[in-house]
């Protein structure tokens, strides 16, 4: 009999130990695909774009030899089939070439103003959670109500009102009008040159080093921006709090959660949200991670020294390897999030598992 029960058992413990393997396996592979194809249509874009790499580097008042030689060193006179081998190769080795704007490499420059863009939308996301997840919660309770109405307006607002517009809405009215917040840009320039900042998130950095006026000045800067993206984080947060706790709510054990006698409050807060916070935490994920591609524009609006910021610049200057480079490490780092939350999901919760 215990020798029959200890057979089960191993039978068993293989069986999950390969459900794992497989699981792992089916993830690299799905990395590795989804990370080849960025490469292959961020390449792709680069040689459809009407921009000559070989111009922007050497004017287009150089002589038509120095043009060539300039193609040739690039590989531009290879076929097609080969610009792209060798495109993989230096991708995977973290070389994106030189940018012709700053003359430094992109993976440098990258590097440089990276964390402002994780700063600006870490800022945004906390803001959209802290205030969506409340108000999805009382949409679905009160559903059919002025209060479900007024949130749901707020999220199509969201949703319709392009950035850009409602930037620059907001800069005449908090910036130029009331003077609530600081002129667009990331830090005074009183500060700029005696500010030290470690890791490269300034704010921080400050509260870090405890220069409280320093971390007051940052926060003038970023609340509007920050806030900006807060808002179209809040938008998507709330409409989907909303549908897992009308899912939540229907079910059984909240039915009988009631007959026992329960409080309402009891009933949401820590049971129905509970079960809900699960797909949640893959919502707002991905609610960070689309905030850190879609910061161009807003970036742009705001002078915002990131990522964004850097990307248009270059563009403007038919940089394209500061364009590419800058292309892939935001769609890395999105994908990256997209696959690590759907890790996170099945983890936190078992029934997927099996899926």
């Amino acid at each position: 009999m215990v020798l029959t029960e200890t057979t089960v058992a191993t039978r068993r413990n293989r069986r999950r130990a390969s459900s794992y393997v497989k699981a792992v396996l089916r993830f690299l592979v799905t990395a590795a695909t989804t990370f080849l194809g960025l490469l292959a249509v961020t390449f792709f874009i680069g040689r459809v774009v009407p921009i000559d790499p070989a111009l922007a580097i050497v004017g287009d008042r150089a002589p038509a030899h120095v043009v060539e030689r300039v193609r040739e060193q690039l590989g531009l006179n290879l076929p097609l089939y080969q610009q792209f081998w060798i495109y993989l190769k230096q991708a995977f080795s973290g070389d994106f070439g030189t940018s012709v704007l700053t003359t430094n490499p992109v993976m440098t420059d990258i590097a440089r103003v990276f964390p402002a863009t994780i700063e600006l939308a870490a800022v945004g996301t906390i803001i959209g959670a802290l205030i969506g997840v409340p108000l999805g919660v009382l949409a679905a309770v009160k559903r059919g109500s002025i209060a479900d109405q007024i949130v749901r307006i707020i999220g199509l607002v969201g949703y319709s009102v392009p950035i850009f517009w409602l930037g620059l809405i907001a800069l005449v009215l908090f910036y130029a009008r009331l003077g609530w917040v600081a002129y667009p840009g990331r830090i005074d320039v009183v500060y700029e040159y005696t500010f030290t900042p470690i890791t490269g998130f300034f704010l921080l950095d400050a509260i870090w080093q405890a220069q409280w006026d320093v971390a007051w000045d940052l926060f003038r800067h970023i609340i509007l921006p920050g806030g900006l993206l807060g808002y179209f984080s809040l938008a998507y947060i709330s409409r989907m709090t909303r549908s897992f706790m009308l899912n939540e709510l229907s079910q059984e054990y909240v039915v009988a959660a009631r007959a026992k006698g329960l409080s309402e409050s009891r009933i949401i807060w820590r049971h129905a949200l509970r079960n809900a916070a699960v797909p949640m935490v893959t919502v707002i994920a991905l609610s960070y991670a689309g905030l850190l591609e879609g910061s161009v524009l807003t970036e742009t609006i705001f002078s915002w020294p990131g990522l964004g910021f850097y990307i248009t610049s270059s563009l403007q200057n038919a940089d394209m390897n500061a364009v590419l480079g800058g292309t892939i490490a935001i769609g890395v780092v999105f994908v990256s999030i997209n696959l690590f939350s759907d890790v996170l999901y099945r983890t936190l919760d078992p029934r997927t598992r099996s899926r």
